[in-house]
């Protein structure tokens, strides 16, 4: 298929009207370095490589604005990064924050929504278009030019993955042109959103073919196999979107698409985002030398152990990465170089937050059964109980009341006692609102046992965040083909034991799918067992079963429930986030005499002074019925049909009419969603 390629500047159209949009003139204006100009600086390849390193940081985000790996911030880092899902809650319901999707209360913009996003791709823009020209003229002085040229074509397509996610359709800019008010406008239009991904999917091949093999640099920056994972995946969100939003005019071809006539045949178009998926993810898994890391099935360290205990465990909090096979890239930390994070202490104190009860019900237990199928099940009256027999991730990456603490001792108290120090009880009732468990179920992945990096609340951790890995291949791959063929072929058979089998269950897949009771798994409140009009398969729902349980604590499950367009299921049921079971044994941890120290006796009278949610609503913790007084959520989260897709601004829309507003959101004045 032709692309629809315009070779405009955004920014010059959206800064054409006077005085209200001077700022957007300043920033054509600015040099992306400083104010050097192309010609005194590109002249040398490590001029071309500082200028991409210079926006790693800021730009390795995901669609919400999130980074990629723990920011230099006092919060658990990417393992918040689930929040607003049915996976994890974070801060108290009137914190508000992204909240507005849920409460009816989003408004759409007078101003601009797609300048920050256009203001990513113009940086890469910037780059390609000055250096590609002069290529042969630069000095290639660290042997890396066409490597870093492929980081950036990289970049770009990531700046547009995440830009495609929010927005949909999308004016494709690949330069960086004068302000010429006639030809902006005439050429200012969104392409279909095929043609985007297909843009995205082809300046990933630009990449792959420049980039350097894994290994390249301790895998620190972006490589081929790199590459290609990140083309599954963004063929893997088209794919999926285009075939589960059809009908709804988000989709080129639909009868309400606002993007006019549709000349191509949107299923060759699904099945063409399938099979890139496909290719490029088995491209990874069967990459020589890439493998998942080892589980060692040991649940705890023990008294003084540190390291060494768990591979799969250590794979998100140790030190360095750079010799394990299954991270593609990794970000590293250096204390001494101000570079560090605070993600070992808040998961050790917690951090006013909480994995929901609906993320714990989906893990199988070890024989491959769903717990309600499962006579190895021995209910949920304490976290423990809850924990036993069941898959290996749940054990690992979220704490229980015997789950260890500390080990190390360097802490003066483990010392003492030679002994190791256990989670106990979630700290539901903390007096410090930061240090709350708002679930009473707090995650463990990417702690580390190192006391020193957890000693107060300070910038403290130094463990490296894995950011790309292999077991995403897998995934990949399997959702893709059954999606794709209807069937789960040899490649993506040995995939899922493989992941199965690492996470200690049993690999039979087939008799978890024998056994899950779809109707149960919605109860349980599973979005994931819902696609736009009604319940999905047994077979695709424990294919997204598996990726929810292996990228907990990883942030994939946002776009995972917006492609698969599983938040219509809260148009008639409102999604309740839930906890741990409080009211059957728990609550007993939470009086005046067993409470403990900084921590507040349960209240749970329904007035704003409640800490906790009555036993009257339900046995579980939720954290959002603890008061009815001004809570928006206290009747569960709801959807509207506006919220898949970010509203394009007003004022853009103004200056360049022919850039049509997404469906269900007014063209014509800012305020709430349509419908």
């Amino acid at each position: 298929m032709k692309l629809n390629i315009k070779n405009i500047s955004l920014y010059s159209l959206l800064c054409l009207s006077g005085a209200a949009l001077t700022s957007c003139e300043d920033f054509l204006d600015r040099q992306p370095i400083t104010s050097v100009t192309p010609e005194a600086y590109f002249t040398t390849a490590s001029q071309v490589g500082a200028y991409v390193n210079n926006y790693y940081n800021d730009y390795l985000q995901n669609s919400q604005g999130q980074s990629l790996y723990h920011g230099s911030a006092w919060n658990a880092g990417i393992a918040n990064n689930d929040q607003y899902t049915d996976n994890f809650v974070e801060s108290d319901v009137s914190n508000g924050s992204n909240l507005a999707y849920f409460n009816g209360q989003w408004e759409s913009s007078a101003g601009q929504n797609l300048i920050t996003d256009y203001g990513r791709i113009r940086v890469w823009n910037y780059l390609i278009t000055t250096i590609e020209p002069k290529l042969e003229s630069i000095q290639d002085d660290d042997g890396n030019l066409t490597h870093y040229l492929g980081e950036a074509y990289f970049f770009r397509a990531m700046a547009y993955y995440n830009a495609l996610v929010k927005f949909g359709d999308l004016p494709i800019i690949t330069e960086v042109l004068p302000n010429e008010e006639g030809y902006l406008q005439e050429n200012s239009v969104r392409a279909p959103r095929n043609e985007v991904a297909r843009f995205i999917l082809s300046d990933l091949d630009e990449a792959i073919k420049r980039l350097n093999d894994a290994g390249f640099q301790n895998n620190q920056r972006i490589n081929k196999q790199t590459a290609q994972l990140f083309k599954s995946r963004v063929a893997l969100f088209e794919g999926t979107f285009e075939k589960y939003h059809q009908g709804t005019g988000r989709v080129p071809g639909d009868a309400n698409w606002p993007g006019g006539t549709f000349e191509g045949n949107i299923q060759d178009e699904i099945n063409f985002f399938f099979d890139q998926a496909m290719a490029a993810a088995s491209a990874v898994a069967d990459y020589s030398g890439l493998t998942l890391t080892e589980n060692s099935h040991v649940i705890n360290p023990e008294y003084g152990e540190i390291y060494g205990w768990n591979p799969y465990f250590e794979m998100f909090s140790q030190p360095s990465l750079s010799s394990v096979p299954e991270v593609l890239f990794w970000k590293e930390y250096n204390k001494s170089l101000s570079i560090s994070h605070d993600a070992p202490n808040r998961l050790k104190v917690g951090d006013n937050d909480g994995i929901t009860r609906s993320f714990v019900t989906s893990f199988l237990m070890k024989d491959g059964l769903p717990f309600y199928a499962s006579s190895n099940y021995q209910g949920d009256e304490t976290l423990d109980e809850e924990f036993a027999n069941r898959d290996e991730r749940l054990q690992l990456f979220v704490w229980a009341e015997s789950t260890v603490m500390k080990t190390d001792p360097t802490e003066q108290g483990i010392a003492e006692s030679g002994e190791v120090e256990l989670f106990e009880k979630p700290l539901i009732t903390n007096s410090a609102t930061q240090n709350l468990d708002r679930t009473g179920y707090r995650q463990r992945k990417h702690y580390t046992y190192d006391y020193t990096q957890s000693t107060s609340d300070e910038l403290l951790g130094t463990n490296a965040c894995p950011i790309f890995r292999v077991a995403e291949a897998y995934l990949n791959y399997i959702e893709a083909c059954y999606e794709r063929t209807g069937q789960i072929d040899t490649k993506a058979d040995g995939y899922w034991r493989a992941l199965r089998r690492r996470a200690g269950v049993d690999e039979d897949y087939n008799k978890t799918i024998a056994a899950t009771d779809i109707n149960k798994e919605l109860e349980l409140q599973d979005l994931s067992a819902w696609s736009g009009d009604g319940p999905v398969n047994a077979t695709i729902f424990n294919i997204r079963r598996e990726r929810r349980c292996e990228f907990i604590g990883e942030g994939m499950r946002w776009d995972d429930l917006k492609r698969w367009r599983s938040w219509d299921r809260l148009f008639e049921h409102p999604y309740i986030p839930e906890g741990f079971n409080l009211w059957d044994q728990a609550y007993q941890n939470y009086t005046a005499e067993t409470a403990g120290t900084g921590n507040g006796v349960l209240v749970a009278d329904g007035t704003t002074n409640a800490n906790a949610s009555p036993e009257s609503v339900s046995k579980y913790l939720r954290p959002y019925q603890r008061t009815q007084t001004n809570n928006d959520l206290y009747d569960g989260y709801t959807w509207m049909k506006a919220y898949y897709l970010t509203p394009i601004g007003i004022q853009e829309l103004t200056l360049a009419p022919q850039m049509y507003q997404n469906p269900y959101w007014s063209s014509e004045t800012a305020g709430l969603a349509l419908e």
